[in-house]
């Protein structure tokens, strides 16, 4: 585990290395899932009987290629009725901060009597990559799929790996209650390249979302262009912005509410009190060795995790910018101050009574964000993730006299005549 210093002088060198750090995956990585692609392009269902033989260990003509809906409400209808109720509960809240989020069509006249405007509408088809083994989490497959049905997506489909065949119940269950249309047994970058190239089984979609592994994701940012993705994600990251008056048990468990995900997870502690910081390392390794999750939790914290001693926590928001983290803790007095000053960051948790735990599971926004500093620049998943907007124009003879001849002119800077003369002849010069 990684201890700084703003007080060190080689401090503004050692938080340059930790930003620029990679945790993705490595050029074999790519090149392997390359293969995959084009394999999957070319033999279609074949390839994908052979990577499952090989990665999953069994064979789709037997445990079958597809999970029927019948069994997603077998699942459903079996939970226990509490955790029945925790699934409505986070299905409902996701669904109704997503509905607010649908966008408006747009249809006005200009001063110059250009009629504008903008129709919203949904991708006719979505795939959904839902991990198998570890990383088998319903609350994901609720995140990916309700802001897709929320945005008017037709045809839902879930691609996930079922290692020796087992299924997992409660993704199952989650499916049935997102309204998924349909679910293969098919994983990694071959059932990535299956929703973007399509089979003789399996029909192409529109966009793909959805985590997975290094190979999951190689997958999603070579087949971008093919079709539409949400994100390249990488491991998991929290950032906790702590002052000395939280309890440094509750502290400790949140840095490792991510370092549980993936020995590549990073869990990073900002605090402008040394004695809290000792503390909170010291329960780190009191926590982890409380964790069914030990193993992994452990890895992460050891390799990756971080904790950086500040002045003043004023001085915490310039670091936050810089490191653009997936999630990011603010357990302060006034968590909003600093909120306002942090302009790249996935999601904010403001108080210390807001467990970045609550938003993976029953808040409402949307869990899939983006990792490895990509918050400079993007954002969470969101019904939009699921939509495209086509604009449209319409002009009457005197908005075109009105507008038309700086388009003429333009058209000949270019040196674009044809262009020019398709306004010159309905002006009539």
């Amino acid at each position: 585990m990684l201890r700084l210093s703003t007080r060190q002088p080689d401090f503004d060198k050692a938080f340059r290395r930790l930003v620029r750090d990679r945790r993705e995956s490595a050029d074999d990585v790519a090149r392997d899932v390359s293969l995959i692609l084009s394999d999957v392009r070319q033999r279609g269902d074949a390839a994908l009987l052979d990577y499952t033989r090989k990665f999953d260990g069994h064979d789709l003509e037997t445990s079958g290629w597809r999970i029927d809906a019948a069994v997603c409400r077998e699942a459903f209808d079996a939970l226990q009725p509490d955790l029945r109720a925790a699934l409505e509960l986070a299905a409902q809240r996701i669904r109704a901060y997503h509905e607010a989020q649908l966008p408006q069509n747009r249809d006005y006249v200009d001063d110059a009597g250009v009629r504008l405007g903008a129709i919203w509408r949904a991708v006719d088809a979505a795939g959904l990559y839902v991990p198998g083994g570890r990383a088998a989490y319903p609350s994901s497959l609720l995140m990916n799929a309700i802001p897709a049905k929320v945005a008017g997506v037709e045809r839902l489909v879930v691609m996930t790996p079922t290692p020796k065949g087992a299924i997992n119940p409660l993704v199952l269950a989650a499916a049935h209650l997102a309204g998924v249309d349909e679910i293969w047994r098919v994983g990694g970058a071959q059932g990535v390249a299956a929703l973007a190239y399509g089979t003789q089984k399996i029909a192409a979609v529109d966009v793909i979302t959805g985590p997975g592994n290094a190979w999951v994701a190689e997958a999603k940012r070579q087949l971008y262009g093919v079709v539409g993705i949400d994100m390249v994600a990488g491991p998991s990251e929290i950032l906790v912005i702590a002052d000395a008056k939280n309890d440094p048990e509750w502290i400790a468990a949140d840095l490792l509410s991510q370092a549980e995900h993936d020995p590549s997870s990073q869990s990073i502690l900002i605090t402008d009190d040394p004695v809290f910081a000792d503390t909170v390392a010291d329960r780190v390794q009191v926590e982890i060795a409380m964790l069914p999750t030990a193993r992994t939790a452990d890895a992460s914290w050891h390799k990756h995790g971080v904790i950086i001693e500040v002045e003043s926590l004023d001085e915490a928001p310039a670091l936050a910018n810089a490191l653009a983290a997936e999630h990011v803790e603010i357990a302060t007095d006034n968590p909003e101050a600093l909120m306002h000053a942090i302009r790249h960051a996935g999601s904010v948790f403001l108080g210390r009574m807001t467990p970045e735990a609550v938003g993976d599971y029953v808040a409402g926004p949307n869990h899939v964000l983006p990792t490895g500093r990509r918050a400079r620049f993007s954002s969470g998943l969101s019904v939009l993730d699921f939509m495209k907007r086509t604009s449209f124009i319409e002009v009457g003879e005197q908005a075109l006299r009105a507008i038309g001849p700086a388009a003429i002119a333009l058209a000949d800077a270019e040196g674009l005549p044809a262009h020019a003369r398709s306004i010159e002849l309905r002006l009539g010069i």
